[in-house]
């Protein structure tokens, strides 16, 4: 047993500004855009080397962007989602589809407000 005299008493601590949560960054979304001049195969293997998404991601978003004309690839913050929209558009053309001329588009837009 311990001595009562000899037990300490702990005071909580009040909160200050330092010890104040810091402010979240605003989210965003890097939106891949559909086209007809890209194939599921480029989409898988760019989603790879990009994002580092596993094969299966990269299928599913592939085929969101086909049915559903965009799909998003990455939430982030906003200076990472720019990175990534440029990624994707310096990610050169699709060798497998002969008209295809370029990278597919990109953009980023913020994550809407709860």
């Amino acid at each position: 047993m311990s001595d009562p005299e000899k037990t300490a008493v702990i005071e909580p601590k009040s909160k200050t500004k330092s010890s104040a949560k810091p402010k979240r960054q605003p989210r965003y979304n890097v939106i891949l855009w559909d086209d007809n001049d890209h194939s599921y195969e480029y989409v898988i293997v760019m989603m790879q080397e990009l994002f580092g998404h596993p094969p299966e991601k990269g299928l599913e978003i592939a085929s969101v962007v086909d049915n559903a004309g965009r799909a998003i690839c990455l939430t982030t913050t906003r200076e990472h989602a720019e990175l990534k929209r440029d990624q994707i558009h310096a990610y050169g053309k699709d060798v497998l589809i002969a008209r295809c001329k370029g990278s597919m588009t990109a953009t980023i837009e913020p994550v809407p407000c709860d």
